[in-house]
Parts: C-alpha cells; structure tokens; sequence
C-alpha cells in the first residue's frame, strides 16, 4: 500500500518515523509532506496513494476524484468537516478519524479563556508592564459560576468536569442528551441555557443544524454579564453579531478559537477588532500530548484497517 501523509502532524521527525517504521517494514511505502492546500499540489502527490493522511486541512472531492487507487483516508483530527464525504462516499472510501485525541487539550483551554476573561490577565497583564496597578480591573472567581455547555459529546462533557472541579453549576444542551452525562450536567433547552448560564461554552460538530447557531437572537438571550467561548466550529457563530454583541456591551467578553476560515485571518475580520475578546489561532486542539496522541490514533486506524478491522469509522 502506498501511504501519504499531506500535511505535518506535529510530532517530530523522530517520533513520526517510528510510527512509520512498521508498515515499511511490512512492505508499504510512506511519504510525508509539507502542508499545501493547492488541488493541483495535492493530486500531484496522492494520485498513486490507497491511503491518504492528514489533519485539518481540505480535502476536496476533486482531490478525491483523481486519487484513483484511494481506499482509506485517515483524519488526524476529531471534525471531518473539512473533508468531502460525499466524494468519498461516492467512490466507497473508507475515512477514520482521530476522536478522542484532545479531549484534554480542548477542555483545559476553555477553563483558561474563562479564567482569564474573568480575572482580566490581557489587561492587568499590559497595566503592570507599564507601571499601572489593578485600579478598575478587579474581576470575578469561577467558583459558582454557572456554565452552559453546548453538546456534550467527549469534549464537551470533560469541559463539564473541569468547569464543576472549580464549583461551578453545569447546565447542558445537545439534540440527543447522553447518559453518561447524568450525574455531570443538567440537560434544559438552549433558550434556557443561554439565559441562566454565565459561561456558555460550544462544543457541538458543525452540521446543517448547528451552522449559524448563535446569532444574534441567540445572543441577544444571554446575560450582559456573560462570556461565550467558542473551541468547536468557526460558522457556529455568527462573527459579526458576536462583534457586535461585544462592542455593544450585550454580553461581556468572548474566548475564540476557530473562525469560519482557517487562521491566518483577514486584516478585516471582525473578530479581530471588537472589545473584549481573546482570540487563538486554532490551537485548542494542539498540545505536545494531544499531537503525540494523535499520531499514535491514526497509525492505529491504518493498522487495523490493514487488518480489516476499521475503527473511529466516519464511513
């Protein structure tokens, strides 16, 4: 089987190699490149690949369409968004993710962004460089808080736990409530989640459904007092109401992760010039853990598809 990798996965050289190693030695190629999203770039490389690999860069389905010996594409990362299943699909490709890899990762980043939104660090950080004191940036604790958490899949149920460690309320929303997460959150409706919750934290998958969720009616139904973080899907929230929100004073600050594009961002982007918002470019998921985690996951599916025992199966 040929094997390519179309984009770094964060590890080491080292590291990727000997997870590489035992499929050489059993006879298969593997080739490993530099990320570049252009179709014409990807074809070049995958054309000859029966398994492709990467993270959370496109796959689009006329780089699927020209990969005429692809059977298995392999997706280092928990969303497959960004992939073409319908291509796929349509070509009887089999596609595995990676679930489970930044739970951690995900859930310890959103407990940060709160953290520091409600205590001011951007700001008490600046004050002190330049010989200010905390006069008129004194925040709140966590502690007894209430925190709204929008799915509850892996992620967003770990992000629950943290949250209740630091004796905070969990209040929870999700199309099709778990029953792993009795005991952990209390399942209302989303209107009532975004009216009593402090904190509303989103960790829902973006589908037809999610897309636009939070818009500005929605946002219009939370506290004034309250912080929206967001480490799911870029287009779950509307960027220009959520600017507006925060300018306006509706709700009080916002912790951003991903965006409808990709980071680097547009100069122009909303995001980037509202009150009151801390913002990262994509890098909820990334920790030197979660990468390592990651890698080990997909040399797993490779293996056991090899084996005819698909696992984290997306199709």
């Amino acid at each position: 089987m040929n094997i390519v990798l179309l984009e770094s996965l964060g590890v080491s050289d080292e590291t990727l190699n000997a997870y590489a190693k035992p499929l050489v030695e059993a006879g298969h190629t593997f080739a490993a490149y530099p990320k570049d999203t252009d179709p014409s770039v990807m074809i070049e490389r995958a054309k000859d690949a029966d398994i492709v690999m990467l993270a959370n860069m496109p796959l689009p389905g006329e780089v699927i369409a020209a990969c005429d010996r692809l059977k298995f594409i392999d997706v280092a990362f928990t969303g497959v968004d960004h992939v073409d299943l319908e291509a796929a699909r349509a070509k009887g490709i089999a596609v595995s993710n990676a679930a489970g890899y930044s739970t951690q990762a995900v859930a310890e980043l959103c407990v940060c962004m709160a953290l520091s939104l409600l205590r001011n660090l951007p700001q008490v950080s600046q004050r002190c460089r330049t010989g200010g004191t905390k006069d008129g940036l004194v925040g709140s604790e966590l502690g007894g808080k209430t925190v709204g958490i929008v799915g509850t899949g892996a992620i967003g149920l770990r992000t629950a736990q943290l949250f209740a460690a630091f004796g905070c309320k969990i209040l929870a929303y999700a199309p099709r409530p778990k029953e792993n997460a009795k005991g952990i959150v209390e399942y209302v409706s989303l209107e009532t989640l975004l009216r009593e919750s402090d904190i509303v934290s989103l960790h829902c998958p973006l589908n037809d459904s999610s897309r636009g969720l939070i818009d500005a009616q929605k946002l219009g139904l939370m506290k004034s007092s309250a912080l929206l973080l967001n480490a799911a899907r870029g287009p779950v929230v509307d960027s220009q109401a959520l600017a507006e929100a925060l300018d306006s004073g509706a709700i009080a600050g916002a912790g951003i992760d991903v965006f409808e594009v990709e980071p680097p961002l547009p100069a122009d982007h909303p995001l980037l010039h509202c009150k009151n918002i801390l913002v990262t470019p994509h890098m909820a998921f990334a920790s030197r853990e979660s990468m390592e985690a990651r890698c080990k996951i997909v040399f797993e599916n490779i293996e056991k598809w090899l084996a005819g025992e698909q696992v984290n199966t997306i199709l």
